[in-house]
């Protein structure tokens, strides 16, 4: 229940437990209410608030009862009705006390902006906090405060006008009856006809500003209610959006849910009216048969038979090789070695970064200026960056690189497979918090990871396209193994979140046995784009293969579900031989932990899978961790959720090259903090770019103007497409060539050697100036 406190009014947020009646099976369930600005929300837990509310009832229209001590409802007329009870008749009074409080100033709001207006105060608007409501209202209350002075400034001028004019009257007819004769006679009569005419012309104006008093305070009424009506429809229009996306899911939930609810009602026939309303948490009820997406397999302990012997059993996989027979109570089988040879870091990397500034953006105020633009040309503020380029993101796929030096001292392929496997589901573990925008790098850019000294590895990236952006990596390691990678990021904005499908193809190739192995990525979902707090999922497969024997291993990102029991951000594999053996299965979470199990004999049956085919059921021993999330640093949430890894990624080094990425000036002064100078170093550089590629294509242009001006084209190449020239390239990696890879087909940009060799001599006459 919600702690003791003074229920505070409307304006104020209100909070805390109360159970709330739910349907005949689930009875009363507690959930956490908020009222707020004349508004009643509740969620299923406190951590829902920022991406999914339950409910919400406008307290304006509402009817408050109390059915006894501890119950009361609350209804809007029908369409929704909450039966609430409190935990005792005190705590029922507090909250019974908000709520009358909020009712009453939701229903004084409204009745304000209904009103007919005849008074020149406004009343405050009930403006969301930081809208600058009450400066504007002040403003208004100044300005109708200056009008009404002016007014009754014009009041008493025209009091003063009638009555001096009426004395100068007095004293003209005065003169007038001495009966002067002469000259002075003649200059009397025109003093009097000059004062008539003056008496005239100011009546005329005291009647024409009576009038437009008249007509301004008749039409000031209108103006005043036009005005609170069209910022309380502002107000109204921002909270209503905030609740529709927060409620968006759980009326697709609820129109899903819809045909099984109506068969457990008409089950449950000895339900009568009341209570049982319609229940608007289709969430709580048992559904998740028919909603979550049903395993592939079944995992079973193993008979402890297979625990003290490895003896052939029917459906056993007897094909095992020495290693895999020592492996019934052990970790994965790996040569050990001492922590006396592992080498010791050599430099002190940084272990912070400055504090990420409090900057808020409307992510709306961009956006709608960018209406009918294309969203790759729509330049977006740093505001929504984290202080690194995709570059150096790319790179951070090496945070678990132990994964693949462990992978190394296999013996087994079926082994090394579960390693690789494994790294490939770590790589997610830092995105987890990460909902910040790396920055996109310019055509040329370059990033260097050389951490041999410390783990045996160097790792060089280039960005070697610009539309469509594609970068490549390549990584090379003393202990035996090399990781390269080419990289293209395609997204699509669907509204209430942004599919992010990173595209190519990943290379693993370790020196022992000569073992190739490839994998994708898969997609990543970033929700609540336009409003609620941000947060990432990962979904799709991964088809772990080894090229060299065959070996395959299938992983399943399962995706976020309301419906689902399983664990959150769960991720389940099988590791197969080439013939489809199962030998390990590989369960767990990608932003935690994976273990893996071996499997001692699988079969078919259990229950019905998807499309009525039968789950396989694995008998396996006990699972061992393969891989454990690093904790991240002290104060990482002031420092963009970065890694230990990713906090050494942008710091300055000598002897870097040009092009490189830690030499970047707008991604450094947004580091610091500096984050208006960084958007103007960023279109900058930005432009440098646009200029460069545009003088690129003219010199393309003129080039093949001048070869075509200077080859003759004889009739067959007009009419056979393979004697036409080749379209010209307009860019070419400096670092990276482009090939067909002779494994997956693709074309791909490959290392071709001379960086570190350039590095060494400190040579970098063919770098670009980029910067």
């Amino acid at each position: 229940m919600s702690e003791p406190k003074t229920p505070t009014p409307a304006g104020d947020t209100y909070k805390g437990w109360v159970f709330k009646w739910t349907n005949y099976i689930k009875g009363y369930q507690r959930r956490w209410f908020v009222l707020s600005n004349g508004l009643l929300s509740y969620y299923r837990t406190q951590a829902e608030m920022g991406h999914t509310c339950r409910g919400t009832i406008n307290l304006a229209t509402a009817t408050i009862t109390v059915d006894d001590a501890c119950n009361f409802v609350i209804s809007n007329g029908g369409a929704q009705t909450y039966h609430l009870k409190a935990s005792c008749e005190v705590e029922r009074q507090r909250w019974i006390t908000a709520l009358e409080l909020a009712k009453a100033k939701a229903a004084r709001m409204q009745a304000e902006s209904d009103d007919s207006g005849d008074d020149f105060s406004l009343s405050s608007p009930p403006v969301a906090p930081g809208q600058g409501g009450a400066s504007q209202n002040s403003e208004v209350q100044s300005a109708l405060r200056t009008l009404g002075s002016k007014v009754e400034d014009l009041s008493t001028c025209n009091d003063l006008i009638s009555k001096h004019g009426s004395a100068l009257q007095r004293s003209l007819s005065e003169l007038d009856s001495l009966r002067l004769t002469g000259e002075a006679g003649d200059k009397i009569r025109q003093v009097t006809e000059r004062a008539t005419l003056f008496r005239i012309t100011s009546n005329a104006m005291i009647n024409a500003c009576q009038d437009f008093l008249a007509l301004a305070q008749a039409h000031s009424k209108r103006w005043q209610k036009a005005l609170q009506a069209e910022r309380d429809q502002r107000v109204r229009l921002e909270e209503t959006l905030e609740q529709l996306a927060k409620q968006h899911n759980h009326l697709e939930r609820a129109f899903r849910g819809a045909a099984q609810a109506n068969a457990t009602a008409d089950n449950k026939s000895a339900a009568g009216p009341g209570k049982g309303e319609a229940s608007d948490e289709d969430d709580d009820n048992e559904f998740f048969d028919a909603m979550e997406e049903a395993p592939e397999f079944i995992t079973v302990p193993a008979d402890p038979q297979f625990h003290k012997s490895s003896s052939n059993v029917s459906g056993f996989n007897s094909e095992m090789c020495p290693d895999d027979q020592s492996l019934n109570e052990e970790p994965l089988a790996m040569n050990q070695e001492s922590p006396s040879q592992e080498l010791v870091p050599l430099k002190k990397r940084r272990t912070r970064i400055p504090d990420k500034p409090n900057y808020s953006l409307n992510l709306w105020s961009i956006m709608k200026n960018c209406i009918g633009k294309e969203l790759s040309k729509i330049p977006m503020p740093v505001n929504f960056n984290e202080p690194i380029s995709m570059l150096q993101r790319l790179s951070e796929d090496l945070e678990y690189h132990e994964l693949l030096d462990k992978a190394s001292k296999c013996q087994s392929s079926l082994e090394q497979m579960c390693y690789v496997a494994a790294f490939s589901v770590s790589s997610y573990s830092t995105t987890v918090h990460r909902t910040g925008k790396p920055f996109n790098p310019l055509l040329g850019e370059t990033y260097e990871l050389d951490r041999r000294r410390e783990s045996g590895y160097r790792s060089l990236c280039e960005q070697v396209s610009h539309h469509p952006p594609a970068a490549a990596h390549h990584v090379i390691s003393d202990r035996g193994w090399t990781l390269r990678q080419e990289i293209t990021v395609a997204s699509k904005f669907r509204g209430k979140y942004l599919s992010i499908m990173p595209l190519g193809t990943i290379h693993a190739i370790f020196e022992k046995g000569n073992n190739h192995y490839t994998w994708k990525k898969v997609t990543t979902t970033v929700h609540n784009i336009i409003v609620g707090k941000l947060w990432i999922d990962q979904s799709g497969e991964i088809d772990v293969v080894n090229h060299t024997t065959g070996d395959r291993c299938h992983l399943k990102f399962a995706p976020y579900s309301y419906f689902s029991r399983d664990v959150a951000r769960k991720v389940t594999g099988v590791v197969m031989d080439k013939d489809g053996k199962a030998h390990y299965v590989l369960s767990g979470t990608w932003d935690e932990k994976m273990e893996f199990s071996r499997v001692m004999q699988s079969s078919r049956g259990g229950e019905n899978g998807t499309e009525g085919k039968q789950k396989t059921v694995y008998q396996t021993l006990k699972a061992r961790e393969v891989w454990r999330r690093n904790p991240l640093p002290e104060g990482a949430e002031t420092m963009y959720y970065f890694t230990a890894l990713a906090l050494s990624l942008n710091e300055l080094e000598d002897a870097v090259a040009p092009t490189d990425s830690r030499r970047r000036p707008d991604q450094r002064l947004m580091e610091d903090g500096r984050w208006e100078e960084a958007n103007a170093e960023k279109q900058r550089l930005e432009e440098k770019q646009r200029s460069v590629r545009r003088e690129r294509e003219r010199e393309a242009a003129s080039q093949r103007t001048s070869s075509q001006s200077e080859e003759a084209v004889d009739e067959d190449s007009l009419t056979d497409p393979s004697l036409k020239s080749a379209p010209h390239e307009n860019y070419q990696a400096l670092w990276f060539e482009r090939c067909e890879d002779r494994i997956t087909g693709e074309q791909v940009h490959i290392y071709k050697g001379g960086y570190w060799e350039a590095k060494d001599r400190g040579s970098w006459e063919g770098c670009p100036d980029i910067f």
